[in-house]
């Protein structure tokens, strides 16, 4: 499996760029609330970036460079360190995750679940917290940003998705996970590699594959199928079935909305995400309010005073 350079012995983690980016933000006068608000994002992502236990987007290390003003050198050392120097994969996944480290063209279908490849960490980890906890967790996660890098640096290789809009509408990990991968996913469509399509629930005619799939296109000119049941990936290299499927997607593609549609769709969605994780903050708001009170009030028929004998 390739990987990037490194910058040099003892310097490959990221914790190398947390201390470049604190000495550049301390040398700005900006603490990490000015930062965050500047980016904008939370004060704890800055914190963990700068402690090395969370691995920043690209999109970051730019945004950084221009805040900051640092000539492009947050940018430069995020593509020379290697951020997943030991990440382990599932060993019935451990093939795909090789193909997909040298791949030159990805094709997905998906269903219910947005694919690892465009997954928020912390959509990633909600969903793996309903199997796994602790460092298996944290391991997890790992491995699924892991396979992002490759796809989301400039020049990468070709990525077409085309999302069942179940994706979208099954909520992993609540609201404000969901809104913030809406915002994401609208992100990385704007990418000149990649391509996201939705397939909507409101054309029932379109013919969708049974299973979630993937084209997978080698340098070598291997063409693979894959496919995944419960617990175990298939792999099929017949041409036959290859150009077969490929077909099939390529029909569902052109049937499905366009990009500019699919913008609009996610949109809606992550505003709704939005108003939804407004309203369980309101909700939780008065039940907190409501227990600093002695408990919810109880609304019935007062008695009447007793009337005093003459």
């Amino acid at each position: 499996m390739g990987r990037r350079n490194a910058v040099g012995s003892g310097a490959s983690t990221a914790a190398v760029f947390g201390e470049v980016l604190r000495h550049f933000r301390e040398a700005a006068a900006l603490t990490q609330e000015g930062l965050a608000a500047r980016i904008p994002c939370d004060r704890s992502h800055i914190a963990r970036v700068e402690a090395g236990t969370r691995v920043p987007q690209d999109t970051f290390a730019k945004t950084c460079d221009e805040l900051l003003g640092t000539g492009g050198v947050l940018a430069r050392l995020w593509g020379r360190i290697d951020w997943y120097p030991e990440v382990e994969h599932p060993d019935w996944f451990r093939r795909r995750a090789e193909m997909d480290a040298v791949a030159v063209a990805l094709r997905e279908y998906q269903e219910r679940l947005v694919p690892g490849l465009l997954q928020t960490e912390r959509y990633a980890r909600a969903l793996f917290s309903r199997v796994a906890s602790g460092d298996e967790l944290e391991e997890r996660v790992r491995a699924r940003l892991s396979r992002q890098q490759r796809f989301l640096t400039d020049g990468g290789p070709s990525y077409v998705v085309v999302l069942d809009e179940s994706c979208i509408r099954n909520a992993v990990g609540g609201p404000e996970v969901m809104r913030d991968q809406c915002a994401v996913l609208l992100d990385l469509g704007r990418r000149s590699n990649i391509r996201i399509q939705v397939a909507p629930a409101a054309y029932p005619e379109l013919l969708r594959p049974n299973v979630s799939m993937s084209l997978i296109e080698l340098p070598d000119g291997e063409r693979w199928l894959y496919s995944e049941s419960l617990d175990r990936g298939h792999f099929n290299s017949d041409p036959a079935a290859y150009v077969e499927h490929s077909h099939t997607y390529d029909v569902l593609r052109a049937d499905s909305l366009s990009t500019r549609q699919t913008v609009a769709l996610v949109g809606d969605a992550m505003e709704r995400y939005q108003q939804d994780g407004l309203d369980q903050e309101q909700l939780q708001r008065r039940e907190r309010r409501q227990l600093r009170r002695g408990g919810p009030r109880l609304y019935g028929r007062r008695p009447r005073p007793r009337q005093q004998e003459p």
